[in-house]
């Protein structure tokens, strides 16, 4: 215990926790007695070393933020408690038993999110075998699908994390295969056949937890620069880019250096395209509706064996190929998902790419480009572009142009392909009549 009084006695570390205990409830463990009372709060740094010297191991901040946390109840409704909640830090909890699994597939969400133009965000180390990505509530759109934002809690952390465990799953799953069988997996783990393959097909989340069940109202995470009771290490932030490099030791208690900060790495808005694109991804899931609409099965069972042409593209796309000054980004992200879907391939993706970025008043970089393109590659599954119906992208975009047959669709992608089966369609009609 001394150790830890010694530790926890440090102005810098001190000044790290305190630096997040604004508006979250806090929670005090007290070792192997567990928690002390909830709800409560932390407000002056020598309160932590009172708090330690009291027996405290660890502290622990509600991933809510809330207009007084002291009047928080158990058993409170939603309502009650969506009226005292005033936003929500979004904490990607990347958990295994083996840590190189969780350092690989932290890294392949920290390439997710820059894949969402979202480059400021924080990371830091559980303090045992995982990590905490963490991304400030300040960095999301006060609505999305016109609800205030601090409602969507714990919908939106849920529905962003089962989505990036979508994006990732192939990349995570070939890295986690590469040189060994599921068989040798199976043996190494523990874990057995029935949990590692599910209808034949290769789950690495039976290896690598990532946590969205569990995200629930009141939900804690371990604040930064505090113990690890488990391990006796420290929960210390990371430089993202750096996360392949952190080794486990860099976080022995008499190594840390208190110099990065937590959820202090944001940007206003940055974190828009990343949860309206899980969400729409969430509603075109087929639990979420109750019947496939007939475009969304032309989807799963349409092959195409040629490019379709520009020419029976939907407007909103013939509007963003022909240049944007603004929202570059976006239509990029909207552009790759849509090719994938339309019968190009990785050549003509490429091509098509490069040669609109040139009708681009200010051209996006070559550099961000090609990194856009390497990872959307990478994709083995295909990702449907945006509903005409998300008003981020295609009115937000000033894109949004709609014909008479825009009527008959909800997605760009569905727009093409239905007038590409009518062309087709047409063709062996006039080839009969001949």
């Amino acid at each position: 215990m001394k150790e830890i009084i010694e530790y926890y006695s440090r102005k810098d570390v001190q000044k790290h926790i305190l630096s997040i205990a604004k508006n979250r409830e806090l929670a005090v463990k007290f070792g192997e007695k567990g928690f002390g009372k909830r709800p409560d709060i932390l407000q002056f740094e020598n309160d932590i070393l009172e708090l330690v010297r009291s027996g405290a191991t660890s502290f622990h901040f509600s991933e809510e933020l809330w207009s007084d946390p002291l009047l928080l109840e158990a058993g409170m409704n939603k309502r009650q408690l969506d009226n005292l909640r005033g936003g929500w830090d979004l904490i990607i909890d990347v958990d295994s038993s083996n840590f190189l699994y969780s350092q690989y597939t932290t890294y392949l969400i920290i390439e997710a999110l820059k894949f969402h133009n979202l480059n400021n965000f924080s990371l830091k180390f559980s303090g045992n075998k995982g990590f905490h990505l963490g991304i400030s509530f300040k960095s999301f759109p006060k609505k999305v699908n016109d609800i205030d934002t601090n409602l969507l809690f714990p919908e939106g952390p849920r529905v962003i994390a089962s989505y990036l465990k979508y994006i990732i799953k192939d990349h995570l799953a070939a890295y986690l295969l590469k040189g060994t069988t599921i068989d040798n997996l199976i043996k190494s783990s523990g874990i057995n056949k029935e949990e590692l393959v599910k209808n034949g097909v290769f789950n690495p989340f039976a290896l690598v937890d990532i946590d969205t069940v569990l995200i629930s109202n009141r939900h804690m995470f371990r604040a930064p620069y505090s113990v690890n009771e488990k391990s006796g290490l420290v929960s210390i932030p990371i430089d993202p880019k750096n996360i392949l490099d952190f080794s486990r030791n860099d976080a022995i208690i008499d190594k840390v250096e208190a110099k990065l900060g937590y959820l202090d790495n944001f940007k206003e808005g940055e974190a828009t395209h990343l949860i309206t694109q899980a969400f729409d991804w969430n509603q075109k899931l087929p639990s979420q509706t109750s019947e496939k609409t007939e475009e969304t099965k032309s989807y799963v069972h349409h092959e195409i064996d040629n490019v379709i042409p520009e020419e029976l593209f939907p407007p909103c796309m013939k509007i963003g190929l022909s240049g944007l000054s603004d929202g570059k980004k976006r239509f990029l992200f909207i552009l790759l998902n849509f090719l994938s879907n339309t019968g190009y391939g990785e050549k003509e993706v490429e091509n098509l790419v490069f040669e609109w970025n040139k009708r681009n008043p200010e051209p996006l970089r070559e550099s961000y480009i090609r990194g856009q393109l390497s990872w959307h590659t990478k994709q083995k599954q295909k990702l449907l572009p945006p509903n005409c119906d998300n008003q981020q992208y295609y009115v937000g975009l000033q894109i949004c142009k709609p014909d008479g047959f825009c009527k008959l669709i909800k997605n760009p992608a569905h727009y093409t392909l239905r007038k590409y089966r009518l062309s087709q369609e047409q063709k062996k009609i006039k080839k009969k009549s001949k």
